[in-house]
């Protein structure tokens, strides 16, 4: 986005993710509690919120939700709260069958919407080797793939490509060549233990291999080293993201209770070097070329 938005960065937040459950990290799950945290992301200079939707139910905030119903009232909150906000919505689901995630796409109708963009082994090991989880593939198929594009498409809906690995953000270069999309807002995603590192310098790496004037992020997962990616991010004229869906810790090294001074740490790295923060208006500009 930094390209059509003369340079200034555009700031997303991940609000709350689909794996932390909320008895044990300060995360939202209800539409009230998505719409207080957005609020706080949003003054701190968020214009795009990247929304997981969780089950309502007492005890049940930790599941994920795919009800259309559950995600239009997160929406509706979270844009009363932050007028002008753009919501960039969820699609990640394991398996072969996901026409349910399609139909939810078609529900929502959100200005923009995560499009993984290829399969990962997703693995991670504790320190005596043994499995963290049960190993499993985040498949990502090209066939999946073009469903998703096409709904977007479909629906006015600007896809970001997550990318996990060195080959993944080639593919998508492959993806315009091969006429499934003209456009590509890459989301360079580092962290996952079986991924790409939090690792700034493979950042010139990755730009060397992504398709020319095409915008560009990171979403920068874990604890280490988070903070130094962000920051050479800054400097080479990506987009930034963070929340408590990618890391719990600023860059004192203190634990954020909230996702406001998440995002205040971001925008401080952008003028850190130079940059403003784009407005919600810049940023529904881009978006309006983009779409």
């Amino acid at each position: 986005m930094s390209d059509a938005t003369n340079g200034k960065a555009t700031l997303t937040c991940a609000l709350t993710g689909v794996l932390t459950n909320p008895e044990q990290h300060p995360v939202p799950v209800t539409p009230e509690e998505m719409a207080m945290e957005a609020k706080r992301a949003f003054d701190a200079g968020a214009t795009i919120m990247h929304v997981h939707y969780r089950r309502q139910e007492p005890g049940q905030g930790h599941l994920p939700s795919w009800d259309p119903a559950v995600a239009n009232e997160v929406n509706e909150a979270i844009r009363a709260a932050c007028p002008g906000v753009i919501i960039n919505q969820t699609t990640g689901v394991v398996g072969p069958e996901y026409d349910y995630v399609l139909d939810y796409l078609r529900a929502t109708k959100p200005e923009m919407a995560a499009c993984n963009a290829g399969t990962l082994n997703y693995l991670k090991t504790r320190r005596d080797g043994s499995w963290a989880w049960p190993p499993m593939t985040f498949d990502n198929p090209v066939e999946k793939v073009t469903d998703f594009i096409s709904v977007m498409k479909e629906c006015d809906i600007v896809p970001e490509f997550e990318c996990f690995d060195v080959g993944i953000v080639r593919a998508v270069g492959m993806y315009i060549d091969n006429g499934m999309t003209d456009f590509a807002d890459y989301n360079f995603v580092m962290g996952v233990a079986s991924g790409m590192p939090a690792d700034a310098d493979l950042l010139p790496i990755l730009l060397k291999y992504k398709k020319d004037g095409m915008p560009w992020q990171a979403t920068v997962i874990g604890r280490a080293d988070v903070w130094d990616v962000h920051a050479r991010v800054a400097e080479l004229g990506g987009n930034l993201r963070t929340g408590l869906e990618d890391c719990f810790y600023l860059p004192s090294g203190e634990k954020a209770d909230s996702n406001g001074p998440m995002i205040e740490a971001l925008a401080k790295l952008a003028r850190d070097v130079g940059r403003d923060i784009a407005s919600p208006e810049e940023t529904r500009e881009f978006l309006k070329h983009a779409a």
